[in-house]
């Protein structure tokens, strides 16, 4: 199956993504070189909306791991909404969870990106 990647909202603080199809090992290099190019110095949020993935493996978690350290390492952080039951399960048994800020839906996230925004502009 394929991913499609689509941005939704970028500035030089937050970057926010919604991605349909499968993560896998076929896909996460795609995914990986998207984040490469949409991410700049200034990035601290990257935000996934993830309601359109019906698949992710462990290729696919590496890719939102090592974007989580990139964020962290900057006192950022990644968020993700609208997680299937099955793709927050999967999330949930690598233990992963508590180091993501998870909204729930795609309003919420919005409010909170707009906030971080407002605050960047002050």
């Amino acid at each position: 199956m394929s991913l499609n990647i689509v941005e939704r909202n970028k500035t030089e603080e937050a970057v926010s993504l919604e991605l349909q199809g499968s993560l896998d090992s076929d896909t996460a290099p795609q995914l990986d070189q998207h984040l490469a190019n949409a991410i700049g110095s200034e990035t601290k949020v990257v935000a996934f909306n993830m309601a359109g993935i019906t698949f992710i493996s462990s290729a696919g978690l590496r890719v939102i791991f090592k974007t989580l350290k990139l964020m962290k390492s900057r006192g950022g952080q990644v968020s993700v909404t609208q997680m299937s039951k099955g793709v927050r399960k999967v999330f949930e048994i690598v233990k992963v969870m508590p180091d993501l800020t998870v909204f729930a839906d795609q309003a919420e996230m919005d409010e909170y990106l707009e906030a971080v925004q407002r605050r960047a502009e002050s």
